[in-house]
Formats: C-alpha cells, structure tokens, sequence
C-alpha cells in the first residue's frame, strides 16, 4: 500500500499552538496562513522542528513577494485563488500571475518550494495553472458537487499530468 500524505492548511489566527499536536497526529505538511503570523520566520521553523513540511497560504490580496526572504524556509506555498471561508467561489483571474511571480522568486532563490492552488481550481483552468508553475491543485467543490466524482478526479489528474 503506498503511504499517503497528510497536508493540513489550518486557516486560524496564533497556529503556533497546534503544531506539536498535528505533529503527533501524523501530518506530513502543516500550512499556515501568511497572515496569521507575526512570526512566520519562527512558526516555520517550529513546524519543521516537529518533523514536518512547512506550509504557507498567501490570501488573493497578499503579495507573493513578502516571502522573498524567506522562500528557502518555505516547503510549500499555497496560493488562495479565491477568498478563504466558504467553498464553491469563482477563481481569481489574478491567481495566474501570482503564480508565475512565485515561480520567478523560487528560481531566483535556488528554492525547492512547491506551489499550491485552493479554491475554484476546474477542468477549465487547471492546464494552466500547471502550466504556469503550479504542483499541486485542491479541488474541493468542484468536485464533490461532480455527478461522477471518480472520472472528475480521473480527469484532473490526466490535465494535471499531461
């Protein structure tokens, strides 16, 4: 049996007090949210301390340039392309420049973060968003609200990979 990721993105103010917990629950990749931490620098580091990944989420209105000193800290960025709270919102058109920005200052930096999408990601735009950078896609409503789930994920992962 292949193991299986766990990636939690918890979208709370002070996550710092869950880390050691989400730890010993078995999560592989903690992402917290830019704008939840005063101290990301430090909240990283003690999401690495405990084993995992580390994660940072970045809102629709939040500049991908604010990790340019820390993107080598960063395992993965979760772009928000849409606003974070309810599930079945339109994307953001603005969401594909942000990731190729993002790209751009990973590359820069010799980073090996990975970028994330969450939120409105489709059969409609998921070629490009991988196109432009993207490595991991969450597709919530879409598909969940899909008649046939199990093709829509079949189908994703063949745009996705293609």
């Amino acid at each position: 049996m292949q193991k299986k990721t766990i990636d939690v993105h918890l979208m709370i103010v002070d996550p710092d007090r869950y880390i050691k917990e989400f730890a010993q629950l078995g999560a592989n990749i903690l992402t917290v949210h830019y704008e939840a931490c005063p101290h990301l620098h430090r909240t990283l580091q003690a999401i690495k301390a405990e084993g995992m990944k580390a994660g940072v989420a970045l809102n629709p209105h939040t500049n991908v340039s604010l990790l340019e000193d820390i993107i080598n800290d960063i395992d993965l960025v979760c772009i928000m392309s849409v606003n974070p709270g309810f599930g079945g919102q339109s994307f953001i058109d603005n969401t594909y420049s942000k990731v190729k920005k993002l790209q751009e200052l990973i590359k820069k930096h010799g980073a090996d973060t990975l970028i994330e999408i969450d939120g409105g990601v489709t059969n409609k735009n998921a070629a490009a968003l991988v196109n432009a950078g993207a490595n991991v896609l969450v597709a919530g409503s879409y598909v969940f609200k899909a008649s046939n789930q199990t093709e829509t994920i079949k189908e994703l992962k063949e745009i996705a990979n293609s």
